[in-house]
């Protein structure tokens, strides 16, 4: 344990393999960038049988579950489909608790929430799943305290988080607390990945918490507005673009984005701001000129009103927030706060 940080992923059939790959992927190559203590990396399934992921492809287990011995630094359990089969097995669940005792922390990855609640790890917590299945977690497990807006939490020494990717946003925390941000960013620029996302950030961003428009006017002005967050993008710019009038461009946009132009074009502003802030060192001002606001004031009453709180706080906010960092919700309809928008 002292020369090596032992981490032990487990797995089981119908798993995610992207649950598997982000957390081993993301420590593999912090090993190869000088992590010291290093990573060891294991895989155990009970029997160690072959793993079956639900994209078929098969992964050999380096260890049998019932055989891990000694001491942990970090247990890992993988999501999937097969969550809830997994979680109906006591001998796996017995093994869980087992080796969680083990630990110096415990995790999942997107649903192997199932297991860790069955195992009986979660009571009393603050947890994250996949957003889609959270439901069924609160259901079944009314003492687990689930919040599926977070991309992970931490609640004492029991971490867990969202859907599938956001592994690697958890992975990418677990190297800072162990090595420093150094490290971390060296690993996520390895992996080509431009930000490392803050805990508390949204599961889904406005971008993706619907299917795209069907009008594809919308649909093309939204893609012209996040690729040129700097230009003018009032109403009327964006009515004249289309070629449409002001008043037929906020019926479109309310009809099939549930907003007004204004509101849409900050909230894009606001969300590019905020991967900026989490994933640069440039000032405010700079980053309020990249993205489209007048001064650093305009931008730091955009983050008070999408986020609650100012850029600055979030910078320097830990990745394991206690404090939800999630966009507000707003009302749709066009009124006085609009035309303030308008001139962000």
């Amino acid at each position: 344990m002292d020369d090596q940080r032992r981490v032990l992923l487990v797995a089981y059939d119908d798993a995610q393999i992207l649950d598997i790959a982000c957390p081993s992927g993301a420590l593999d190559i912090a090993n190869r960038y000088g992590a010291a203590p290093p990573y060891s990396i294991e895989l155990a399934t009970l029997g160690a049988r072959a793993a079956r992921s639900s994209a078929g492809i098969v992964l050999a287990a380096g260890q049998r579950l019932e055989a891990v011995t000694g001491l942990l630094d970090t247990l890992i359990v993988v999501g999937g489909v097969g969550c809830e089969d997994a979680a109906a097995d006591e001998r796996l669940l017995g093994q869980v608790r087992r080796l969680a005792g083990r630990s110096r922390r415990v995790a999942s990855v997107c649903t192997g929430a199932y297991v860790l609640a069955a195992a009986g790890l979660l009571d009393h917590r603050r947890v994250t799943t996949h957003w889609g299945w959270g439901e069924r977690l609160a259901e079944r497990h009314p003492a687990v305290g689930v919040d599926v807006g977070p991309l992970y939490i931490r609640d004492g020494n029991v971490y867990t988080s969202a859907g599938v990717t956001s592994a690697l946003d958890l992975t990418l925390s677990l190297i800072e607390d162990d090595h420093g941000p150094t490290l971390a960013r060296a690993v996520a620029r390895e992996l080509v990945t431009h930000l490392h996302r803050p805990a508390d950030q949204a599961q889904i961003s406005m971008f993706l918490s619907a299917p795209p428009p069907d009008d594809r006017l919308v649909r093309d002005l939204m893609g012209y507005i996040t690729g040129h967050l700097a230009e003018d993008l009032t109403p009327p710019a964006l009515a004249a673009r289309a070629g449409i009038s002001t008043r037929h461009l906020t019926r479109l946009f309310t009809a099939h984005l549930g907003t007004t132009p204004a509101r849409a074009v900050r909230a894009a502003r606001t969300e590019a701001a905020a991967h900026l802030v989490r994933s640069s060192g440039l000032p405010m001002a700079a980053i309020a000129r990249r993205c489209g606001f007048k001064s650093a004031q305009t931008l730091r009453q955009a983050f008070l009103d999408h986020y609650g709180v100012t850029g600055d706080r979030m910078r320097r906010m830990p990745d394991m927030p206690t404090a939800r960092v999630t966009p507000r919700q707003q009302t749709p309809g066009h009124d006085a706060h609009d035309t303030a928008l308008d001139d962000s």
